[in-house]
C-alpha cells in the first residue's frame, strides 16, 4: 500500500496568522522531500530523522523563511523496502518537485536512490555514518566515514584506556555498510599484527531477533584472549542484541561491545543497566554540555511535546539527528547564499559551509568530497541509557571516504 503524506505543521502553514507576516502572499513554498523509513525494521531508528527534519524545517520558517519563502515537507515512508526507496525518491523529484532530499539510513538504501539522483541530477543530504568507497556529486554525506568512527574505535579498544584487546568479534547486519567495515577493519588489524585467527566475522538478516546462540559463541570466543565485540548491527535487531548480552551478564569489563550504529534512540526500548561501560563511537552524544546541544535538545523537546510525540517527555536526541540538522541549515545557507534553489548552484554552494553544530564544534562541508569535517567522540553506557565520553578528538577531522586500507584507494587519497 502506499504510504506518503504532506506534512506541514502549524507553525509552516501558510495560512497560520501568527507568521503570515513573515512571507509574502505572493512567494510559493519551497518543497522539500523528507525520505526516512517509518515502518519496518529501520523505523526504530529513521522516524526520529523525519521528526527532526519536520522540526529544522519549522525553525527555519518561524525565523522567515528560506529567501522569504516558507518550506514545505513532502513525507514518504519507503517502508525499509529497499527498492521502494527508488521509487519513492523518483517521485519526490519528478512529481513532487522538491528542491532537495533529506534520507536514507542504511546504505543499501543509499546505494537503491543514488542512480535516481544521479539520472535526474538532484541533491541528497545522507546523515548517517557509513562505509565509505563513494564519493558522488549529488551527494552530501552528513554523517561519518570511517575514518571519523570506525578506526578510531577500533584503536581505542586496542589501547590501553579501551582494554588493549588482542581477539575481535565482528558482528553485523548482513549489507553493504556492515561487511565493507569490516573489510576495512580486517585490512586496519591485519597492518597492526593482529592474525586472522583473532578476527571473527558473523552476519545475521534484518530483523534477526534471536542472539542466544551468537552471544554465547561470543563468550566461548573471548576464552581465546582479551576480546572485544565491534556491532554493525542495524535497526530493531539491536534491542534483542542488547537483551541477550544483558542475559548471558557479559559485562563490558569482561567483553567490552562497540556499537557504530546503536545511539540513545536504540537504547530507549532496552534495561541499560546490565550494560554499562559497553561502548558506541560517534561524532555527537545528548550528553556533551556546551551551548549549542542545550539550545538543541530543548528545542526537540518542545517539538515533542508540541506535537504530542509517543513518550514526548522522555526524547532523546542522537547522532544522526545533529547530522540531519546540520545538513538542512548547511542547505538552507547555501541556497541563501546563491539565491536559488538551482541544483547545480546548490551543489557548489554546499561545499564550504560552516555550521556551529550541537557537538560544541563549528563543522564545515568539505568543497572536494563533500564530506564534513567532523570530531570523534567514544562514550559508555550510562545506566540512564545516556553516554559518559571516555575519549575525544581535539576537533573536528577531515573525511577520508576512500580507505587508506584498501588496496587500489591510493590515487583517491587526495579526494
Amino acid at each position: 500500500m502506499k504510504r506518503r503524506s504532506f506534512l506541514t505543521s502549524s507553525a509552516v502553514a501558510l495560512s497560520c496568522s501568527s507568521i503570515s507576516t513573515a512571507f509574502s502572499q505572493s512567494r510559493e513554498a519551497i518543497k522539500v522531500g523528507i525520505l526516512h523509513s517509518l515502518s519496518g525494521t529501520m523505523a526504530i531508528s529513521e522516524t526520529a530523522l523525519k521528526e527532526t527534519a519536520l522540526m529544522t524545517i519549522e525553525q527555519i520558517n518561524a525565523k522567515g523563511g528560506v529567501m522569504g519563502r516558507p518550506l514545505e515537507a513532502v513525507v514518504v515512508d519507503p517502508a525499509s523496502n529497499w527498492p521502494l526507496f527508488a521509487e519513492r525518491a523518483r517521485q519526490l523529484i519528478s512529481q513532487d518537485k522538491v528542491a532537495a532530499v533529506f534520507g536514507c539510513w542504511t546504505s543499501v538504501s543509499r546505494k537503491s536512490v543514488l542512480p535516481v539522483f544521479k539520472e535526474l541530477n538532484h541533491l541528497l543530504f545522507y546523515p548517517v555514518q557509513y562505509e565509505g568507497e563513494e564519493l558522488e556529486k549529488n551527494v552530501f554525506y552528513t554523517g561519518a566515514a570511517p575514518n571519523q568512527q570506525a578506526i578510531p574505535a577500533t584503536e581505542y579498544l586496542m589501547s590501553k584506556d579501551g582494554g588493549a584487546a588482542k581477539r575481535f568479534f565482528l558482528l553485523g547486519t548482513d549489507y553493504v555498510y556492515p561487511r565493507t567495515t569490516n573489510k576495512i577493519l580486517r585490512a586496519f588489524l591485519k597492518s597492526k599484527g593482529v592474525k586472522e585467527s583473532d578476527i571473527e566475522e558473523i552476519y545475521t538478516p534484518f530483523g534477526h531477533s534471536d542472539y542466544q546462540t551468537i552471544v554465547a559463541n561470543v563468550k566461548k570466543y573471548s576464552a581465546g584472549g582479551k576480546t572485544c565485540v565491534i556491532s554493525t548491527i542495524n535497526g530493531d535487531s539491536n534491542v534483542p542484541f542488547y537483551k541477550e548480552l544483558g542475559n548471558a551478564g557479559l559485562k563490558a569489563k569482561d567483553v567490552p561491545v562497540v556499537a557504530f550504529s546503536v545511539g540513545e534512540e536504540e537504547l530507549r526500548g532496552v534495561d541499560t543497566k546490565p550494560l554499562v561501560g559497553h561502548l558506541a563511537a560517534w561524532n555527537y552524544f545528548m550528553s556533551l554540555k556546551n551551548p549549542e546541544n542545550d539550545a538543541f535538545i530543548k528545542l526537540y523537546r518542545d517539538y515533542a511535546r508540541a506535537k504530542k510525540l509517543p513518550n514526548a517527555d522522555k526524547v532523546v536526541t542522537n547522532d544522526p539527528m545533529e547530522a540531519t540538522y546540520i545538513g538542512i541549515h548547511m542547505w538552507k545557507q547555501a541556497v541563501e547564499q546563491v539565491k536559488t534553489t538551482e541544483i547545480e548552484k546548490v551543489i557548489d554552494a554546499v561545499g564550504g559551509q560552516k555550521f556551529k553544530a550541537p557537538c560544541g564544534f563549528e563543522v564545515s562541508m568539505d568543497k572536494t568530497n563533500h564530506h564534513l569535517h567532523k570530531p570523534v567522540f567514544i562514550g559508555e553506557v550510562r545506566a540512564d541509557g545516556q553516554f559518559n565520553v571516555v575519549w575525544k578528538t581535539k576537533g573536528p577531522l577531515r573525511a577520508q571516504p576512500w580507505s587508506p586500507f584498501i588496496p587500489g584507494n591510493e590515487s583517491r587519497q587526495k579526494a
